[in-house]
């Protein structure tokens, strides 16, 4: 299925032949040419990876040859807006912007299921995981990774009750990396201990068959605790717990990822604690990999807040190595899983993390002595001291159940609001059963004794030879179920989207096709309680449906509240009755220059009439602005409130290429009769079909102005470069005509 940049995904044909789809790799896999210092543009890279052959650069690219470098660390968004076939959509906006580590979230209720679900349930924040949307988002990243150029990991959760299935079936359907950690199950999930880590044992011998990464819970606990940064020392014991487990399993260690969280947030002096916690754990974990995540604790409904708290975690991860950065969103905090946020989130870290390109060849941490170096050591200190406790107190399912786990107390100190769970209580207790001397399990990737030698010795390492294959040597063997809930599945969602899909009407979108929604921000000069239920009766009288006000943030007590809302618009827009103008013809800053050096020119340029407004001309012709300065172009800039004549004396005075008029007052159409004067003046003068006449303004179109004699009019949105282009260009074609 090729697909060109300018063509939406086409979803059906996406899920034609789906029981017929195979993965066509598996295993985890880390960007390429990482190390390698690499020309890109006009600058020499130390901390990238390769680039993408296709992709959407960052917005201030353009000022540098919308060059596109790709930071050395993986980079995550986390999808799940409750229908995959919109999370696809969202997959391929992911992967342009850079993210190769695609996550989906399950629902907190999948946990809790003792077996694999089948069909397409629709969820709400999260997903539950079914064979068939995982087979279409892998089938559909095929597409996008050829699309871009680079391997793309898919991700989901192997926890809960199924959590063996959930791993077998991930194995067979081709996905790569899985949050898996038995720890999170019991403190969590409430799922029994001995229920939970028998399962873990299988499901990581899964994952290790798939060559899959395995990402820890452990980061869980200082977004559970009351003060998160007290529980420093616990967090380094779970992911020791969960990485040891892990390689005894059979897990390599470089597909073992421990995922960090910074345990404060600004105002909290973040850097003096984060920092040296991201540092021990770097040095007490040397043989794994970090997965860096923002905490989600202190994450509200500001997209700024969230943004600056990102960053700074960034500083951390650029600083400690992580290979893998996760970006977050304000989705929790606003219940809004947007398009728009996942790719800011995107965004920010490659942004980020390829400004600070080459910082540790010119920063280093000071580690040998001071506050950090002592920092580091405790917290190590406490950690092993803390892990001694454990193994005294009988082991960790002993340490669980007398609460040592997620207790806001700095070990050794405790406050007593751990969290307890029984040995033999929680979901599926009493559910782990023995195995039979001769128990049987003729399959690949089986955790713990099968006695595949009482039947032929050769087969010890080749059990699935027994049965000729299990799914993962046969996936024929895979029964795949299509659709089990006649109202609630992804065809009867994209019936419902056809029009908007098939036809050239359109309406915005947040979250699904076609949902409607839209966000608007504005401030009222009330207190933030009245603001908020003013909003939603300004949102009414704007013809929003279903407003919610999803931020709000006091200015000032008694000056103004900043409020964000979202409503749905009940219309839709039909892109075939738009009158769209052609796109502004713009040359390179390059040849623009070049024609300039070869033949300077020269502009005069005023507000004409009784018009003081100078902001916008000066925005065209300052070089501060980006104006036609910068080429090189000579600007004698007259002011405000210049008459006509004036304007077109002092072309002929300074022998002058152009003028440029600026005009915006259009009352009694005195814009248009301004235009119309200089025109004729300059035919009185004898000059007219020497110069080139422009005119812009608010109020000025192309059409009106050319009706009047201009030879060009500039409106809203014009840039210096607009302006510039057609300069050189109207130039050429005078002269070739002369």
């Amino acid at each position: 299925m090729d697909i060109k940049p300018n063509e939406r995904l086409n979803i059906e044909k996406l899920l034609e032949n789906l029981e017929d789809y195979r993965p066509r790799r598996r295993g985890w896999h880390w960007r390429e040419g990482a190390g390698e210092k690499r020309k890109i543009g006009k600058f020499e890279y130390y901390d990238t990876s390769e680039n993408l052959t296709q992709s959407t650069p960052l917005p201030a690219a353009h000022y540098f040859d919308d060059i596109d470098p790709q930071p050395s660390n993986i980079i995550t968004t986390e999808i799940a807006s409750g229908r995959f076939e919109d999370d696809i959509r969202r997959m391929r906006m992911a992967a342009w912007h850079g993210a190769d580590h695609l996550m989906v979230i399950r629902t907190a209720g999948q946990s809790h299921m003792d077996g694999l679900i089948e069909g397409t349930p629709q969820g709400i924040g999260g997903i539950p995981i079914t064979r068939k949307q995982v087979r279409a988002q892998r089938k559909a990243l095929d597409i996008i990774e050829d699309e871009v150029g680079r391997p793309i990991n898919y991700h989901s959760y192997v926890s809960g009750v199924a959590g063996p299935e959930i791993a077998v079936m991930f194995a067979e359907e081709g996905v790569n990396g899985a949050h898996q950690d038995p720890q999170y199950n019991v403190l969590y999930r409430n799922i029994n201990m001995v229920r939970s880590f028998v399962d873990a044992a299988n499901a990581k011998k899964v994952m290790a068959w798939a060559d899959m990464a395995q990402i820890d819970g452990a980061h869980n606990a200082n977004a559970t605790a009351r003060e998160a940064w007290k529980v420093m020392p616990e967090l380094m014991v779970q992911h020791g717990i969960n990485s040891i487990f892990s390689a005894k399993c059979g897990v390599k260690k470089e597909n073992i990822c421990l995922s960090t969280v910074p345990p404060t947030a600004p105002p909290a002096p973040c850097m003096r604690l984060d920092l040296p916690y991201a540092v021990a754990l770097r040095e007490l974990f040397e043989d794994y990999k970090m997965r860096a995540q923002q905490n989600t604790k202190y994450m509200g409904s500001s997209t700024r807040e969230a943004t600056v708290t990102h960053t700074l975690n960034l500083l951390i991860s650029k600083l400690t190595r992580a290979e893998i950065q996760s970006t977050i969103t304000p989705d929790e905090g606003r219940n809004v899983p947007w398009h728009i946020y996942n790719i800011e989130g995107t965004d920010t870290a490659k942004q980020a993390l390829v400004g600070m390109d080459g910082l540790t060849e010119m920063v280093e941490i000071k580690r040998d002595h001071g506050e950090l170096a002592d920092k580091v050591r405790e917290l190590k200190e406490r950690a092993v001291l803390f892990m001694e406790e454990i193994i005294e107190s009988g082991g960790y399912f002993q340490a669980v159940e007398d609460g040592f786990f997620v207790d806001s107390g700095l070990y050794p100190e405790r406050n007593g609001d751990g969290i307890a769970r029984k040995i033999n209580g929680g979901i599926g207790a009493g559910s782990v059963y023995e195995r039979d001397e001769d128990y049987l399990a003729p399959v690949t990737a089986f955790f713990g004794y099968n006695n595949v030698e009482q039947y032929d010795e050769s087969l010890v390492n080749d059990p699935s030879k027994l049965i000729d294959g299990c799914t993962f040597e046969k996936p024929d063997k895979i029964i795949y179920i299509d659709e089990l809930d006649e109202n609630d599945n992804v065809h009867v969602r994209l019936e419902e989207t056809k029009e908007l899909r098939e036809s050239s009407k359109i309406k915005p979108e947040m979250e699904w096709k076609g949902d409607g929604i839209v966000q608007t921000t504005i401030c009222l000069p009330v207190e933030a309680r009245v603001a908020e239920f003013a909003a939603i009766e300004i949102a009414k009288k704007m013809g929003l449906k279903e407003v919610e006000v999803i931020h709000k943030e006091v200015m000032q007590e008694a000056e103004g509240t900043r409020v964000e809302f979202k409503g749905k618009v009940p219309f839709n827009i039909d892109t075939d009755d738009l009158v769209i103008p052609p796109k502004p013809e713009v040359m390179s800053d390059d040849e623009i220059r070049n024609d300039i050096d070869k033949k300077p020119m020269k502009i005069v340029a005023g507000t004409v009439g009784e018009d003081e407004h100078s902001v916008g001309l000066r925005e065209i012709i300052d070089i501060k602005h980006g104006g036609i300065e910068k080429y090189g172009i000579d600007c004698h800039y007259l002011g405000t409130s210049v008459p006509v004549e004036k304007l077109v004396d002092a072309a002929i005075e300074t022998n002058a290429d152009a003028i440029l008029a600026s005009t915006i007052i259009s009352h009694d159409d005195i814009h248009y009769k301004n235009m119309k004067n200089i025109h004729e003046l300059c035919i009185e003068k004898g000059i007219r079909d020497k110069i080139i006449i422009t005119a812009g303004g608010t109020q000025v179109t192309p059409e009106l102005a050319e009706k009047n004699g201009m030879d060009k009019g500039f409106g809203r949105g014009t840039k210096g470069i607009h302006v510039a282009t057609f300069l050189v260009k109207k130039r050429r074609e005078m002269e070739n005509e002369g």
